[in-house]
């Protein structure tokens, strides 16, 4: 009986969790969409911020790949349509030639950092929600 107890409050946790990044990840996609952003495509943007301080730092995709939570080929859609809208751009490796390195536009910084405090406002609004 305790191990189905102990099983149940895992999965009761296990489903309080999905139920936070469900409800957090419609709240961002709510408050971006005005500009032209979703959830994921401003974790990108953020992460290049973050990785990237300056203009004309880049970052391989494939460091991208374990950070966003994306199939590789559903990251590289979304860099493709980031690209086409002026907020990234992409170059191929020198070094290695299947590796592919993007990087933030100046419009795509300018964005960033119009939008982050809206994400942030977000984070903090929704996170104070999860219980410990």
């Amino acid at each position: 009986m305790a191990a189905k107890t102990a099983d149940s409050r895992l999965e009761e946790q296990w489903r309080d969790i999905l139920s936070v990044h469900a409800r957090t990840m419609c709240e961002i996609d709510r408050v971006l969409h005005p500009h032209g952003l979703g959830a994921s495509d401003f974790e990108v943007l953020d992460i290049l911020a973050t990785e990237s301080h300056r203009e004309g730092e880049h970052c391989r995709v494939q460091n991208l790949v374990g950070r966003v939570h994306l199939s590789q080929s559903a990251l590289s859609r979304l860099i493709g349509r980031l690209e086409k809208e002026g907020l990234v751009e992409r170059s191929v490796c020198a070094e290695d030639r299947r590796g592919v390195w993007v990087e933030l536009t100046r419009k795509g910084r300018e964005l960033h950092a119009e939008v982050l405090p809206l994400q942030r406002e977000v984070l903090g609004r929704m996170l104070t929600q999860v219980r410990p």
